[in-house]
């Protein structure tokens, strides 16, 4: 897979722009996606709301909400439909934007195409933020782009609380207008920050910054009861000057991780200097001025102390992940690890071979570099090859979040979707999974097409594109390839021994999910 030269609007002259943080993989429209977004400890449980991790109905059994972005709703193609499956066999809801009660399904929507999974209100019941970047606001407004919260209640998602729509132009973002290409949802992060305040962030790479084209920006929803609403971009001076000044095709915002000490944003666009598409992430703490989170700093290649260079098409921080890290001897858990995919990166002659670095995160925002992880690394399985994009997305998570952070605890897992089979089937991809902290070793373990993932293996499968988790385990879903094949696959975080079977399979078909799927497991919570 080559690094893409065009990219993901609709528009000629943005295509003709450079944008090679965007990875085209067929004719497929690939959302680029932050990961899992880690989240903190629910609220008290209203009745019936235990206030369990991702559970939609309040049984206190996590559910999984597994997105078809370009599945056809209501006669309309690319609509897209959300899939819920409640946990403990207590059956399965079809989302679509009709019964999230959030208008009609339109042609080319891609409802879905990212997702976030939060307590927005606090009842103990988790609830689902759905973005469709490609929705049409207006006559004008195409691909201007939205996000629906849809609220879960002890008897499912849609059937409590009214959806509350994110459009630029009403409600809380009445005060900025839709515009085409916005890509408004593209990226998605959720959760509650240390001080208990449900917060929502939503990436808009799409947005003309005055006259400076898709310079990027998003907007942090914070609150529950009572919402505000704050606009970042790179012009942004409310809770302090944000780093970097805006670019044209910056991109800003087309990434977002979160824990409840940190937020992250990424602009794999960013030029440094005079080269283009360097990229940079952005560090914001949750404390608020006028409703907008305080800048901290901003990572880049160029960076004190951090691995590599910049070069051009690295895209550093097309995918995130964070989460919550305690030291030895720590009280409490205010520090954030943080994993950037650079799947750009060539490494000596190897283009886009891709790599990973890992950093430490402190209270202030000041950052230490743990790990530069690829596949010249030892101990990495395969090796590095021309396209592998090895970090095209990432996804982590922490299972023991209030003990001492070790690699047993604290969990990676890379995309590697441009990987080449060992009998040559182009762009098969896999999944490697590794401990956070140290160095590769004995924890690491590949998943890959036609062994650990039952998916038959087959050519441009693209494995890695859509991997995300949590408590439950890290899924992997297979959106592309045979039909027959798709499906989503949830393994434990750590596997060990020469195993590495699923522990619970999602396949259109089964398990009450329709047999019609077109890209089934673009995005998983």
């Amino acid at each position: 897979m080559s690094r893409s030269t065009s990219t993901p609007h609709g528009a000629a002259r943005r295509r003709a722009a450079r944008g090679a943080w965007a990875l085209t993989a067929t004719a497929l429209t690939l959302a680029l996606t932050a990961g899992p977004t880690p989240l903190a400890n629910t609220a008290a449980a209203a009745t019936g709301c235990a206030g369990a991790e991702s559970d939609f109905n309040g049984d206190g059994i996590r559910d999984t909400a597994i997105a078809d972005p370009e599945a056809t709703a209501g006669g309309a193609a690319k609509a897209g439909i959300v899939h819920i499956v409640y946990g403990g066999g207590k059956g399965v809801l079809e989302l679509t934007q009709e019964a999230a009660k959030a208008g009609p399904s339109e042609a080319g929507d891609l409802f879905g195409e990212s997702m976030a999974v939060y307590d927005a209100d606090l009842d103990g019941c988790s609830d689902l933020a759905i973005g469709s970047p490609h929705e049409d606001i207006g006559t004008t407004g195409i691909d201007a782009g939205r996000v629906v919260v849809v609220y879960g209640s002890p008897t499912g998602l849609g059937a409590g609380k009214a959806t509350t729509e994110y459009v630029q132009g009403a409600g809380l973002l009445s005060a900025y207008g839709a515009e085409s290409n916005d890509w408004t949802g593209y990226a998605l992060a959720a959760g509650k920050s240390s001080s208990g305040v449900p917060f929502l962030a939503v990436g808009v790479p799409g947005e003309d910054v005055g006259t400076t084209v898709d310079a990027g920006a998003f907007f942090y929803i914070s609150g529950s009861t009572t919402g505000t609403a704050a606009f970042v971009s790179q012009d942004t001076a409310t809770a302090g000057a944000v780093p970097d000044a805006k670019e044209e095709y910056d991109r800003f915002g087309a990434s977002l991780t979160a824990t409840e000490n940190h937020l992250v944003v990424g602009s794999p666009g960013e030029a440094q200097g005079t080269i283009p598409d360097a990229g940079s992430v952005t560090i914001f703490s949750h404390v608020l001025t006028s409703g907008s989170p305080k800048p901290l700093g901003v990572i880049n290649q160029d960076s004190p102390n951090v691995y590599g260079g910049c070069e051009n098409g690295d895209v550093f921080g097309t995918s995130i992940a964070a989460v919550p890290y305690r030291a030895a001897g720590a009280t409490s858990t205010t520090e954030s690890l943080l994993a950037l995919g650079v799947p750009g990166e060539d490494l000596d002659t190897t283009v886009d071979a891709g790599a990973v670095q890992v950093f430490k995160l402190d209270t202030a925002g000041a950052y230490t570099e743990l790990n530069w992880i690829h596949q010249n690394v030892a101990n990495v399985g395969g090796e590095s090859e021309p396209g592998d994009r090895f970090g095209q997305r990432v996804a982590a998570f922490n299972t023991e979040p209030n003990a001492t952070s070790t690699a047993a605890n604290v969990r990676l897992a890379v995309g590697v979707p441009g990987e080449d089979s060992v009998s040559g089937l182009a762009d098969r991809g896999m999944v490697h999974m590794f401990g956070m902290l140290g160095p590769p070793g004995d924890s690491d373990k590949l998943l890959e097409p036609g062994s650990e993932i039952k998916t038959p293996s087959a050519e441009r499968l693209y494995a890695g594109m859509s991997i995300g988790g949590g408590s439950a385990g890290l899924y992997v879903g297979m959106p592309y390839g045979p039909a027959e094949g798709r499906a989503v696959y949830l393994f434990p975080w750590t596997i060990s021994g020469s195993g590495g079977e699923p522990i619970e399979t999602f396949k259109p078909g089964q398990g009450g999910l329709p047999a019609d799927a077109n890209t089934f497991g673009t995005v998983v919570r």
